[in-house]
């Protein structure tokens, strides 16, 4: 399952990739949003995909499940729901402004008045 899960983390950063380099500025923030979900499918597959009982000190498991991987995943969702959020009210307030989300126009060369 780990080997699946790796796959589809690589797919999820292959599409970041190719969103990324784009010259639209909402391509981008799609990508950014799309890199968070891969990194955190990697931290959760790098966290090891076991079962077994929650780690409690009253259970008699014999066997536990990590929640460390868990926690940051939660910690990440939070961040990059703000970080999104903020690109894109930055991008509106851009498009608002200069009426284009197009990257090299965004630039403001000074050959391209």
């Amino acid at each position: 399952m780990e080997i699946l899960m790796s796959i589809v983390a690589g797919i999820l950063f292959t599409a970041t990739v190719y969103l990324m380099l784009s010259r639209s500025l909402l391509r981008i923030i799609i990508g950014t949003g799309l890199l968070s979900h891969g990194v955190h499918l990697l931290i959760l597959t790098m966290g090891g995909l076991k079962g077994g009982s929650v780690p409690l000190l009253g259970e008699k498991a014999s066997s536990y499940t990590d929640p460390l991987p868990q926690a940051l995943i939660l910690t990440a969702i939070v961040i990059s729901f703000g970080v999104t959020s903020f690109f894109l009210v930055l991008a509106y307030r851009a498009y608002q402004e200069l009426g284009t989300d197009d990257m090299d126009k965004l630039r403001g060369n000074e050959h391209d008045e």
